[in-house]
């Protein structure tokens, strides 16, 4: 074996099969690969792989010297963030950190792609599909009204007429959006190189999820949700993975972007397995060994997901 590779997953807590996959990955090129995650709790599921390090709220002022500190002092070699407002930090500890492979984009796009309404306004300019965005004064009804820094789908609020969403609580913090009621969800596991070039694009469908986690997705092969995600990686300066969501408005037969998440997805574990070789990629160019794109993954790779438990002794 090599040198081992130390991963710092920035809220990782739940991510095991994701910290499998990396260390198969690791064994595939030569190499052991130790888990890290930097948590709020010690007792959190990524303990029974890797260890757990106990930080700061991503919001503390002090939480990027926090994580360089720890990165120096456990000779980290990748950062990969779980949770969206770990991006950022991420992001800002690249630019501190230059021995480690960080694979996210900058600052200031991470905060733009967090921002429902400021990311309406950048995916409209791009001229890339969305549904049809309001202003309060010319929303057309039935209206769904998203937290503008919200995610997993909390305080999401479907509105059937004016007067009620106008008596929605700061409605100023809510991206108001025609209302699809026939859809089907679809996400597009990416990734792209630190060159710049996109590697893999795997669509599946969403079909079970709960608490904004889905629990059970199969990979389609999609052209033209292929197509339509390689124009929206073209748009924007990605790097590492990316996740993109998309509604399908099955009355209209169209595809909508609804959202790009710049980090790994809870469900891309099921394009992984599908053949997209993503945790390969992180590995590899850490390693600055070359990638290569991969089109040969295997639609109809079912994922389903079950409960398992961790248990931790007070002693």
């Amino acid at each position: 074996m090599n040198n081992p590779i130390k991963i710092l997953m920035l809220g990782g807590a739940r991510r095991v099969s994701m910290a499998e996959q990396l260390i198969r990955s690791g064994q595939r090129l030569g190499h052991e690969v130790k888990i890290i995650s930097y948590e709020l709790l010690k007792e959190v599921p990524i303990a029974v792989i890797g260890e757990v390090i106990v930080g700061l709220k991503w919001s503390d002022p002090d939480v990027v010297d926090d994580i360089c500190r720890i990165c120096r002092e456990k000779d980290i070699n990748i950062i990969l963030p779980f949770v969206d407002g770990a991006i950022e930090i991420a992001a800002r500890c690249k630019a501190l950190l230059p021995d480690v492979f960080v694979p996210v984009v900058e600052p200031g796009l991470a905060e733009k792609m967090f921002d429902k309404i400021e990311a309406a306004a950048v995916f409209k300019e791009a001229g890339l599909p969305i549904p049809l965005t309001y202003s309060v004064l010319n929303a057309e009804m039935p209206a769904i009204a998203k937290p503008r820094h919200g995610s997993a789908s909390r305080g999401i609020k479907v509105f059937t007429s004016i007067e009620d969403l106008m008596h929605l609580e700061n409605l100023s913090d809510y991206l108001v959006q025609e209302y699809i009621g026939h859809n089907r969800e679809y996400t597009v596991d990416c990734y792209v190189s630190e060159k710049g070039e996109i590697m893999v694009t795997v669509p599946r469908q969403r079909l079970e999820i709960m608490g904004g986690e889905v629990t059970r997705t199969v990979s389609v092969d999609n052209p033209s949700l292929i197509e339509m995600s390689r124009k929206v990686l073209s748009e924007f300066n990605f790097h590492g993975p990316v996740t993109l969501q998309f509604l399908e408005d099955t009355d209209l037969q169209r595809f909508l972007l609804m959202e790009i998440n710049p980090r790994l997805g809870g469900g891309v574990i099921c394009s992984i397995f599908a053949g997209a070789p993503i945790t390969d990629y992180i590995l590899r160019e850490s390693l600055k060994m070359s990638v290569a794109p991969c089109t040969d993954w295997i639609p109809g790779t079912l994922m389903v997901r079950y409960q398992k438990e961790a248990i931790f002794y007070n002693s």
